[in-house]
């Protein structure tokens, strides 16, 4: 389930822009390299709960801790990733619409209420499974 609630205040683009942070270059997957994504890897989630207001992702669209999305460093944004937490097996869809974790030795971090749904909100990080399933808005 996808969040229907992520409001775009302009047409979300794929953004594939290479960007420096902390001295470090990223540059993210191609379309077609992420198409074929798959990576088994840590993940957190964003927090507390009110942490995030109104605040603009980093393809521009607002985002609340009650929304299915997540942050990746490398993946074209927006693009939609099933996400599987591999210490239970919850699943979840997520949209992946902003830049992160910059935290050494973590793959993903998620809202509060993707965390809700892989059950792993108390522990703070798991082990995961991504799998992109679309690349864009279509």
């Amino acid at each position: 389930m996808l969040a229907s609630c992520v409001a775009a205040p302009r047409q979300a683009r794929i953004k594939n822009t290479a960007y420096t942070l902390g001295g470090v270059r990223y540059l993210p997957y191609t379309v077609g390299e992420a198409r074929s994504y798959q990576e088994v890897g840590v993940a957190s989630w964003y927090g507390p709960d009110g942490w995030f207001g109104r605040e603009l992702t980093a393809n521009g669209e607002y985002v609340t801790p009650r929304t299915l999305s997540a942050a990746h460093r490398l993946l074209p944004l927006p693009c939609t990733a099933e996400v599987t937490n591999l210490r239970n097996g919850k699943r979840a869809v997520l949209r992946i619409n902003d830049r992160g974790p910059f935290i050494p030795g973590r793959l993903l971090d998620v809202s509060s209420r993707a965390a809700e749904v892989l059950g792993f909100k108390k522990q703070g990080l798991t082990d995961v499974r991504v799998r992109v399933l679309r690349v864009g808005d279509r």
